[in-house]
């Protein structure tokens, strides 16, 4: 049993990072109620790691409201090259643009995540890791698309879903790239002797 008890909340909808979550041996459940419908409002520090960490900050802060005395983990991820990033794409054809961006470059994966006790105070951090991206053929690109929903799955998601159809090599964490850096947070969980 973990300090936590079942008393763990992860803020988020992602099966990839229920996944991920779950390999560290601890309880707990998902809510996503109030996370899907936080608007991408600026970031005090506008760069995509600041971007990352405030709106796993903002996801946090909703759930921990609706789940008072819960822990309360959040988490985001975002694709950037240097200051552009590539999120949620508004149509098929901006999602075909986004994949040939991706083909062939490397790219930075920023997650952040924030860590909320049940009372007051707040971890938040955030992991790096860089990505080549294959060499993505039309083919590729329209068998990705056939297979996700377009307009959910691209930017961030497409590591998430179908990262082994698009990624050629990782430096840092693989875990990181598909939606929570594991090995940060175990870190941070043994620093407090949590696990």
């Amino acid at each position: 049993m973990t300090a936590f008890g079942k008393n763990l909340i992860l803020a988020s909808g992602s099966p990839r990072r229920r996944e991920l979550l779950g390999a560290l041996g601890m309880p707990f459940e998902v809510v996503t109620t109030g996370v899907d419908e936080i608007e991408a409002l600026p970031a005090a520090d506008p760069t995509p790691s600041g971007l990352a960490r405030e709106n796993a900050r903002r996801k946090t802060e909703a759930v921990r409201h609706l789940r008072p005395g819960h822990w309360v983990l959040g988490a985001d991820t975002v694709v950037a090259l240097g200051n552009r990033l590539f999120g949620k794409p508004a149509s098929l054809e901006a999602a075909r643009d986004f994949l040939r961006a991706l083909s062939g470059q490397t790219h930075q994966v920023i997650t952040g995540c924030a860590l909320a006790g049940p009372k007051n105070g707040m971890e938040i951090f955030h992991e790096i890791s860089r990505v080549t991206f294959r060499q993505l053929s039309t083919e590729i690109i329209e068998r990705y698309l056939a297979e996700v929903h377009v307009l959910d799955k691209a930017g961030a998601y497409a590591l998430q879903e179908r990262g082994e159809w698009l990624v050629e090599r990782v430096e840092g964490s693989r875990a990181n790239v598909i939606g929570l850096p594991v090995e940060a947070l175990e870190r941070l969980f043994r620093k407090h002797g949590w696990i």
